[in-house]
């Protein structure tokens, strides 16, 4: 067997293993990971480690360390009270509520860290009315991925692109911000058609809430306060972090570590909250994703998919979106799109206009993560904070409702490439 298929092999296996939930998916991912390397000759360990990306890693750690100070304030409860009182109590507005606060806060944070932020309010919100967070976790998580689409900074995919066509943040959110602000309508509008059943049963099970004075669940003033400051700096880091050349993960570790210092908490006492069974998972992940790319699958599949459109420029555009969008939801998005920039590079030096080309790849790569739980960071992240929360999102659920969001939204892409890029009126 050559390594090729070896490598298919094992990451069908695993992706398999995945969907059965009938094993530790974070156990199967670190083996399948380190059968790559054992298996395949052509695949070293220095180049599987290479592939762990530690800014994703460090990033998480980071903001999963000044997440879980924060929660000792009672912020999260407080704010889990404020989406209740808004909502007025009704179950589909206050999703509708988190649903609008998630996309726009992705379109400025990268979506991890935004979900990081708004998952425990979320479960404190449900909480208080009794009802299932699963259906708001997964709808939070679809806006992230949704909203990270407008702009350079939103999605790792988004600054790739960048990086390799030159375009600077203003002009990829003038191209791409109209595409988001038509897909979050409709995705908003559609959350009652979309989780009608999960709805129905939310509205007939919320409790009635006592008026509650939302003061007094902030516990400890001082701590809040000295946890907002951090967290306003780390933000603005994040913000800013191409202009000061630092990565996002250096900006949340360094704020997490003067937290850490300000508020006098020991490593171990922030360290035993940290997912550290979703970092390896993603660990395993980007080994087993490297070994596809090192022999090659990737490549050759995203290199037939163009080929086959034999050039038209119309037929290559949507083509590549729904080949994005699909492929994204198997594999991570970030090894696929640094395939695919070539590709497109080499078709502008012959010839072609990659402008619409470049937006394709972008929707695709970013709405595709919505496909199934393991297509995006963040689904994996929520997954995990459900998880501890005693409420598991399965792969199937996720699926369900992520497949139906990414191929309506991928249709809204389609008019709006066509409209604004390859339509000759």
């Amino acid at each position: 067997m050559n390594d090729v298929m070896i490598a298919i092999s094992i990451f069908v296996l695993v992706y398999a293993a995945i969907v059965s939930e009938k094993v530790d998916r974070t156990a199967v991912a670190l083996l399948g990971g380190m059968a790559t390397i054992m298996l395949i000759h052509s695949y070293t360990q220095e180049q599987a480690f290479h592939a762990i990306d530690l800014n994703v890693l460090l990033l998480l750690t980071g903001m999963m360390v000044i997440a879980n100070i924060m929660s000792d304030t009672g912020v999260f409860q407080w704010l889990g009270v404020q989406a209740i009182q808004l909502g007025k109590g009704n179950p589909t507005r206050i999703m509708q509520i988190l649903v609008l606060i998630t996309a726009l806060s992705s379109a400025l944070l990268d979506n991890v860290t935004v979900v990081v932020l708004l998952a425990p309010v979320t479960l404190v919100a449900t909480a208080n009315l009794k009802i299932n967070p699963i259906p708001f976790l997964i709808a939070e998580v679809l806006a992230s991925n949704i909203g990270g689409t407008a702009t350079l900074i939103g999605d790792p995919p988004n600054i790739l692109i960048g990086s390799a066509a030159n375009i600077d943040f203003l002009t990829f959110l003038l191209q791409m911000g109209p595409y988001v602000l038509v897909t979050l309508i409709f995705f908003v509008f559609g959350i009652p058609l979309l989780f009608k059943k999960q709805l129905r049963i939310a509205n007939d099970e919320a409790e009635e809430q006592a008026p509650i004075d939302a003061s007094s669940l902030i516990t400890d003033t001082m701590l809040l306060r000295q946890s907002l400051i951090v967290l306003s700096l780390v933000l603005l880091g994040f913000m800013l972090h191409g202009a000061l050349h630092l990565e996002t993960a250096t900006v949340a570790l360094a704020g997490a570590a003067t937290l850490m210092l300000w508020t006098k908490q020991t490593a171990h006492e922030v360290f035993q909250h940290v997912e550290w069974g979703t970092l390896m998972f993603f660990v395993g992940l980007f080994v087993l994703v490297e070994a596809l790319v090192e022999v090659g699958a990737i490549d050759t599949a995203a290199k037939w998919l163009l080929t086959a459109t034999q050039g038209n420029e119309t037929v290559t555009t949507l083509v590549l979106l729904w080949a994005s969008g699909i492929l994204s939801g198997v594999v991570d998005n970030i090894p696929y799109t640094a395939t695919v920039i070539p590709i497109i590079q080499e078709l502008g030096n012959n010839g072609m206009n990659t402008w619409p080309l470049w937006w394709a790849l972008a929707i695709g790569a970013d709405i595709g993560g919505n496909f199934t739980l393991v297509g995006a960071s963040a689904n994996v992240v929520v997954a995990s904070f459900a998880e501890r929360s005693g409420h598991k999102i399965s792969f199937l659920t996720f699926t369900k409702y992520g497949a139906a969001t990414s191929f309506a939204a991928l249709l809204i892409a389609t008019f709006y490439l066509w409209i604004r890029y390859l339509a000759v009126f």
